[in-house]
């Protein structure tokens, strides 16, 4: 498989106001990307992406005919479209309408307004949704390491999934919370368990008790994927717990891949 470039990019921007739409394809074509096909509201997007597709969707918050959720869960529940990465542009700051979007597995967030700094990342994240590039490890081959996967959103379990693949994760199960990976976990070995934080009936602080103070499980790796903040006190106490790594949502290929790389070198 060919490995796509910026330059091979056809992005779908989706942005109602006209001097965000230039400001936005102006900072994108300084990246070098591609093609931008650039529409103003839901609507218009569904139709472009129905009509010839899109490699990357970059889209604002807030049209008059609906949010960019609308047009994401649009997208991810569309089988041929699900893969398409999304990247949000948004001066939102409320954390309960950001998290919608992260649960939903996008590749990035940018403020309004961003650098290009900012805009850079964002676009790395997607392309690595887009190539696959197998991680290489020491003491495993990748495609025999049994990852479990552990969220309450199947749209978030869907990304990780992807994410995972792309590096060359073949064997991986997924659990909708935490009783659910228990029944797993006392079934069958797993070398990784990639989990949430917040879901219902058994959270992924209690899971990863479970998993560290367990003998038979207590040597496995945990990955918590969280979008609280690094350095908040719930975070401090999770660490406590013996998680080996925290990683933000979204779930950005680059940092994951580091982390496997280190938890499974080991």
């Amino acid at each position: 498989m060919e490995t796509v470039t910026l330059s091979d990019l056809n992005i779908l921007l989706v942005e109602p106001s006209d001097t965000q739409r230039k400001i936005i394809s102006t900072l994108l074509l300084k990246e070098n990307v591609g093609e931008i096909d650039v529409v103003s509201n839901v609507a218009d997007a569904k139709t472009a992406l129905r009509s010839h597709g899109a490699d990357l969707v970059v889209s604002a918050m807030y049209f008059e005919d609906g949010t960019g959720l609308d047009l994401l869960q649009h997208i991810k529940n569309d089988p041929e479209m699900s893969s398409t990465p999304f990247m949000l542009v948004s001066s939102e700051t409320k954390v309960s309408k950001l998290e919608e979007f992260k649960q939903a597995g996008i590749a990035a967030i940018l403020p309004k307004p961003f650098q290009p700094v900012h805009l850079q990342r964002a676009l790395k994240a997607s392309l690595d949704l887009i190539n696959e590039e197998e991680v290489e490890l020491e003491l495993f081959d990748i495609k025999e390491v049994r990852v479990l996967v552990v969220d309450d959103s199947k749209l978030a379990r869907n990304h990780i999934r992807r994410v995972l693949e792309n590096m060359g994760l073949t064997k991986i199960q997924e659990a909708e919370n935490g009783a659910a990976a228990l029944t797993l976990l006392k079934d069958q070995p797993f070398e990784l368990v990639v989990t949430d934080y917040n879901m219902p009936e058994m959270d992924g602080r209690e899971l990863s008790e479970y998993i560290r103070f367990t003998p038979a499980t207590a040597h496995i790796p945990i990955i918590m994927v969280t979008s609280e903040a690094a350095n908040s006190a719930t975070m401090s106490n999770i660490q406590q717990t013996g998680v080996n790594a925290l990683c933000d949502k979204p779930f950005e290929p680059q940092e994951v891949r580091r982390m496997l790389t280190a938890l499974l070198s080991d």
